[in-house]
Order: structure tokens, then C-alpha cells, then sequence
């Protein structure tokens, strides 16, 4: 019997140690906020991440980051902390710290300062401390950079004519969370008819159908978030296209009866011009080839030299008359 309980009490210290050495350790236990992170561009990110584990020597501290769209197996790494030492890592080291360092007392947060856009995404809070290996030890934190919107371009296609329709967009390249769009007619002219405008606020596209004069004017666009708002205009005015036809044959009439005008005025005075034009006059000193000497008759005979077309005076018809006076006669 005395040996019986001894071999009884042998078999029970066993399986005690049995269960002591291959019972699991302390579950290590992470705990995040549930609600998403948003801070302001440039402002300081505070990351909170907490948990409890008996700290040891293996304890391991990790910090990682996912961008948007990727799974976690893609995460990139920011610090690790180790054997009593902190290794900031990767893009962010210069702006990544603790809160808290060294992080042995249950406080794991992260601080990151001047955020950019770009660090918009999952951040994950690993805890590793063997042998607590009962649960996986992850935090995930989803933060958004919050950036206002950056000035929107406005634009328009269709046919901006009477009874046509017209696409007006909007769209900012930057913002976070992402804008919402809102367009406006401005000026004291006439609304256009709810029925005649159809808008996207996500999109930042409004449709103008049936245009009429009172659709034209003055649009403006505002782009809004929880950060601020930024605006363009777009102006232009609906034309009546039988009107333009009409004008254009007027104006066609005028420049015509421009160019007629033009071509009058000129005709009448060049025939001024060539009326005020000097006669063409001889004075006493000018000489013609055909002209008659003083006192001479115009009798005197000139007969043509047909061989070298020379005028030579008549020999035989030789007589000279003067004013006064007759010359006389030698036989």
C-alpha cells in the first residue's frame, strides 16, 4: 500500500509539470482605437497603441505601414525596437519616435510629425514577446492626412447656342478627404430652370440642357472639405444663331456699300485732279520747229527735201514785206 501512494504522489508531480512546461504563456493583448485617424497636413500624428505582456528580454516592439489598397503582407517597416534599442527605419525614420521609450511599460505609440499626404494609409502596432505566443500581438491604425483643396480649373464643351446644351466640369488636383463640388449661378440676371441644370457633387460636372438667354452669365464652381474650400469662375453667354445670321448679312451690306463709297470718292477726285492740271503755253522765249519769224509772210514758200527731210526756204519766191516799210528793189 506505501508504495502504491508513492508511485501515486511520482505520477501526479509529473503530470503537474507535464501541464506546467506545455500550458501556453500569457496571451500578449494589443489594444488600438476602433475609429480611424485623420490630422491635418503638416500637424504631428499621435498613434496610440497600448498592451500587456510580461515584458522580457525577447520583447520586440514593431512599427509598420501599408499604403492604400495593399495588404498587410506589403507593409513597410518605420522602427523596431529591441534588446533595450530603437531603429527608426524606412521613408518616415527622420519624423517616426515613441511616445514612450524604451516602450517596456505598455505604451507602444507612435508619433509622427509633419505628416504629408502620402502618409495616408494602415499603420500596424506588432508586440512580440515569447513565449507569449497565444495570440498574434497586431494593432491596426488607419490614418488620413487631411489636405485642403487646392484651387479647382473650370471648363466647358457642347454648343453654347440657343436651345443647345453645355457640360461645365470642375475638378481639384489635390484634397482630403476628397471634395465635394457645388456650382452656382451668379449675377441678378434670370435663374436658369431647376429642370434645365443636372449636377454631380462628386464628379464636379453640371449639365445645362435647353439653353436660353437666361442661362447665360457668370459660374462658379466651390470645391469644399473639412479643411476649406477653394473656387473657379466660367463665364460665357448663349448666342441666337439666326440672329448671327442676320447680322452678318448686314454687316456684308455695309462693307459693301463701304468699298462703293470708297471707290466714288476716289473717281471724283482724280477728274478734280485732272481739271486743276496747267494748260500747256509757249513764252516769247520758247521756239517751235514750225513756228513763223516775225514780219515774215506766211506765204513764204517751204518745200520738204525728200531725200533728207529738211526745210529749205524758195529762192524764186524771195519776197520780204516789212511793217512800215517797202525795201527797194535792185534790177
Amino acid at each position: 500500500m506505501a508504495m502504491a501512494r508513492l508511485l501515486g504522489s511520482l505520477f501526479c508531480r509529473s503530470l503537474l509539470g507535464l501541464v506546467y512546461w506545455t500550458a501556453p504563456g500569457p496571451a500578449v493583448e494589443v489594444h488600438v482605437p476602433a475609429e480611424p485617424l485623420s490630422t491635418p497636413v503638416g500637424k504631428t500624428a499621435e498613434l496610440a497603441c497600448s498592451y500587456s505582456t510580461s515584458v522580457t528580454d525577447n520583447f520586440v516592439l514593431e512599427w509598420s505601414f501599408v499604403q492604400p489598397g495593399k495588404p498587410i503582407s506589403a507593409s513597410l517597416p518605420i522602427l523596431y525596437f529591441t534588446n533595450g534599442h530603437l531603429y527608426p527605419t524606412g521613408s518616415k525614420a527622420k519624423r517616426a519616435s515613441l511616445f514612450q521609450n524604451p516602450p517596456t511599460g505598455g505604451v507602444a505609440t507612435l508619433k509622427l510629425t509633419d505628416v504629408h499626404p502620402s502618409d495616408t494609409g494602415t499603420y500596424i502596432c506588432h508586440v512580440n514577446n515569447p513565449p507569449d505566443f497565444y495570440t498574434n500581438g497586431l494593432g491596426l491604425i488607419n490614418l488620413t492626412v487631411l489636405v485642403p483643396p487646392s484651387s479647382p480649373l473650370c471648363s466647358q464643351t457642347g454648343q453654347i447656342s440657343l436651345g443647345g446644351s453645355a457640360t461645365l466640369r470642375c475638378s481639384s488636383s489635390s484634397g482630403a478627404p476628397r471634395p465635394v463640388y457645388n456650382w452656382v449661378h451668379l449675377g441678378s440676371s434670370p435663374t436658369p430652370s431647376p429642370g434645365s441644370m443636372v449636377q454631380d457633387d462628386v464628379s464636379g460636372q453640371l449639365i445645362l440642357n435647353n439653353l436660353s438667354l437666361a442661362s447665360s452669365g457668370t459660374y462658379r464652381c466651390v470645391a469644399t472639405n473639412q479643411m476649406g474650400s477653394a473656387s473657379c469662375e466660367l463665364t460665357f453667354s448663349v448666342t441666337d444663331p439666326s440672329k448671327g445670321r442676320v447680322a452678318g448679312a448686314v454687316i456684308g451690306v455695309l462693307l459693301g456699300v463701304l468699298f462703293l463709297s470708297i471707290a466714288v470718292f476716289c473717281l471724283i477726285r482724280f477728274q478734280k485732279e485732272r481739271r486743276k492740271r496747267p494748260k500747256e503755253t509757249y513764252k516769247g522765249s520758247d521756239l517751235r520747229e514750225d513756228a513763223i519769224a516775225p514780219g515774215i509772210s506766211e506765204q513764204t514758200s517751204l518745200r520738204a527735201d525728200s531725200s533728207n527731210g529738211l526745210l529749205e526756204k524758195s529762192p524764186s519766191a524771195s519776197t520780204v514785206k516789212t511793217n512800215n516799210s517797202k525795201l527797194p528793189m535792185v534790177v
